[in-house]
């Protein structure tokens, strides 16, 4: 299938997100896992038009350059966002932000420490002490976790400079699970509010950013479509729309219907 460009002008007034001292243009966030190839997920990330990648490091072949995933990351237009995805203790979370620092990475990380291999659910107490630890060591922490009000919270008192709470289980596709939730993160926090996890498709993406999120974080929805590419544009479009549709203001919801046109003539 062949992808055409997206529409030149998509701009409106928005404020920029923020992230520690990291400013970006596009809320979406996107990932490197599960693509098909090399070549296909450089052209997602270019239709997608995210400024930030994420990369688990864990996973990473710093040994073998022609597997090397950052080989194959524009680092001129997307910044890096390590995680450490695969950690089950502090301890290991603490390393691989060791690694970061040895590659020179940069200050931003991904605090993700695994509870459960089954349902792959992060560790609300672990993923709390990585988020201080790293704070302590100097790395703008992006804290991922359950859709709990009060943890998010926590998060932030300790260091978070934007708290991600998934909207359903990781690699599921099933969408927000918990709106009420995510609304209430939201208006608890003053930092960042990045929905990571879950979504699936376009519209969850827009009506996800209808909540009133900040960003959006999606990898397996978009590396396991049967257009990458194509799917990765409807993401940044979707982005866009569920973004604009917020600070547009919904209409009021009525029990009763309401006639679309005046009663009387003018």
């Amino acid at each position: 299938m062949t992808t055409s460009p997206a529409p030149a002008d998509l701009s409106f007034s928005d404020s920029p997100l923020v992230v520690g001292k990291h400013t970006f243009r596009s809320r979406l966030i996107v990932g490197t896992g599960k693509y098909e190839s090399f070549e296909i997920m450089q052209r997602a990330h270019e239709a997608s038009g995210s400024e930030m990648v994420t990369v688990a490091l864990r996973r990473v072949d710093l040994k073998n350059p022609a597997y090397n995933i950052l080989n194959h990351i524009d680092t001129e237009k997307m910044t890096l966002l390590p995680n450490t995805a695969g950690c089950y203790s502090v301890k290991e979370a603490v390393q691989v932000g060791e690694l970061c620092r040895e590659l020179d990475l940069g200050d931003l990380i991904k605090v993700e420490v695994i509870g459960d291999e089954r349902t792959l659910m992060p560790c609300p107490l672990g993923t709390h002490e990585a988020t201080k630890e790293l704070t302590a060591m100097g790395f703008t922490c992006m804290a991922y976790c359950s859709d709990d009000i009060v943890l998010c919270k926590r998060l932030e008192e300790a260091g978070a400079a934007a708290v991600m709470p998934l909207g359903s289980p990781i690699g599921s596709g099933r969408g927000v699970l918990n709106p009420s939730n995510i609304r209430l993160i939201k208006e608890f926090a003053s930092v960042p509010i990045i929905v990571d996890a879950g979504v699936g498709c376009a519209s969850d993406c827009a009506t996800t950013m209808e909540l009133g999120v900040d960003g959006l974080l999606v990898n397996t929805a978009i590396a396991m479509a049967k257009d990458a590419v194509a799917m990765a544009q409807a993401f940044r479009l979707a982005t866009i729309a569920g973004r604009m549709g917020f600070l547009a203001g919904r209409m009021e919801k009525r029990r009763y219907a309401s006639a679309s046109t005046p009663l009387k003539d003018f």
